[in-house]
């Protein structure tokens, strides 16, 4: 085969090629999702606020090849997955907006998958916002991200923002990140350097009403944060990024604290999603936590 002739190099370059490529796609649907935005604005109706479960526990994707034959039947069609995946939870956290930023006829597409389905999906935001830009200058793409929410309507969880482990704490960026978070969604902010989680943060957190994302995972801080009535958990791994499969004991530990945090609604995704652990670690934390439902 004419790629496994390919040089490390070469296909390091074919994979650079290819993200130059997702951005600038990125950067054309931002652009008309713009336009969608400012047209419904227009329209004068004001979109309506809905309160999702009091607990929502998911894996952070649902379509990985590596889980036909364990979690999806042999034999079952990709295009039945999410039902089955539906049928075990009722929420999902949505990756692939992060590096291609949706259409609108997707997210209409979420919408219609999840019909007659009890399903909240979170999504996470566009690295155009996080990563490439790091929330300079993205006051109107950070809006145009939020319409997102208007057309999910009711099946609409949170936004995640996650910034990159480069990112350390600074003040300015700490004003520059939650001036630009509508209050009327839920907002989550993700920090992959440990030098977020003090107390500045915490307290700026609280006061604009977005919620600090916990995280489990190598060489952060092993603790539960809460800034705002939810809570947000995402559990990585402990030693190794996403190949680590809780014990019951490990997730013991996160069920009393988030009992203990006594959160309005908490939101628990499972990012550890090599060799299945994910959907089996999501469902022990659950049938942990049920009496919360």
């Amino acid at each position: 085969m004419a790629g496994a002739t390919l040089t490390l190099e070469e296909r390091r370059a074919r994979k650079a090629q290819r993200r130059i490529k997702q951005r600038e796609i990125t950067i054309l649907r931002a652009s008309k999702m713009h336009k969608a935005r400012l047209l419904a604005e227009e329209s004068g109706v004001p979109p309506q606020a809905f309160e999702p479960p009091a607990l929502n526990i998911g894996c952070s994707g649902w379509f990985y090849w590596h889980l036909k034959g364990s979690f999806y039947p042999t034999q079952m069609p990709t295009k039945e997955w999410f039902a089955h995946y539906a049928e075990h939870f009722s929420t999902v956290e949505l990756n692939a907006p992060f590096y291609s930023w949706p259409t609108i006829n997707t997210v209409l597409t979420w919408r219609k998958q999840a019909e007659g389905r009890q399903m909240i999906y979170t999504v996470k935001a566009s690295e155009l916002i996080t990563h490439i830009n790091k929330f300079e200058g993205t006051e109107g793409l950070v809006q145009d991200f939020g319409y997102i929410a208007d057309l999910l309507g009711p099946l609409m969880g949170c936004f995640l923002f996650q910034l990159p482990p480069s990112v350390h704490y600074s003040p300015e960026l700490l004003t520059a990140i939650l001036a630009q978070l509508d209050p009327r969604h839920r907002n989550v902010v993700e920090f992959r350097h440990p030098s977020w989680w003090n107390d500045q943060v915490y307290a700026a957190f609280r006061e604009a009403g977005a919620i600090f994302c916990s995280c489990s995972g190598p060489r952060l801080p092993d603790e539960l944060v809460k800034t705002a009535g939810d809570i947000y958990i995402r559990f990585h791994g402990v030693e190794r990024w996403y190949r680590h499969d809780y014990s019951e004991a490990e997730l013991t530990v996160w069920a009393d604290r988030i009992r203990q945090a006594e959160a309005k609604r908490v939101w628990i995704y499972f990012n550890n999603d090599f060799d299945g652990y994910a959907i089996k670690n999501a469902t022990m934390l659950a049938e942990m936590l049920k009496d919360l439902a």
